[in-house]
Order: structure tokens, then sequence, then C-alpha cells
């Protein structure tokens, strides 16, 4: 796989982390340690993301 091919794998996962975040936090059974590992993947994503793109 192409270095342009991960990136935009990435972008794609990190997009999905921030809709399925959203979702949850406009649930009102709201689990706070899920949205919590959501969030920390998604931040992991964002650095990865930053760093192959430097």
């Amino acid at each position: 796989m192409s270095l342009g091919a991960h990136l935009q794998e990435l972008k794609k996962k990190h997009a999905h982390l921030s809709a399925k975040v959203e979702e949850q936090q406009r649930s009102p059974a709201v689990d706070d340690l899920s949205i919590r590992e959501l969030k920390k993947e998604k931040l992991r994503l964002k650095e990865e993301i930053t760093r192959l793109d430097s």
C-alpha cells in the first residue's frame, strides 16, 4: 500500500470515528467509557496522520 493510500485509509477511519462519537454523544444512554475509548483511538489516528503527512 502506498503512503497516500495509507493516509486516505487513516483519514477515512478518523472520520468514521468522529461520526460514531457524535452519534453516541446524542444517544440518551451515553456510555462515557465507550466515548472516551473512541476519542483515544481517534486521537491516535490523528497523531499518526500528522506524523505521516509531515
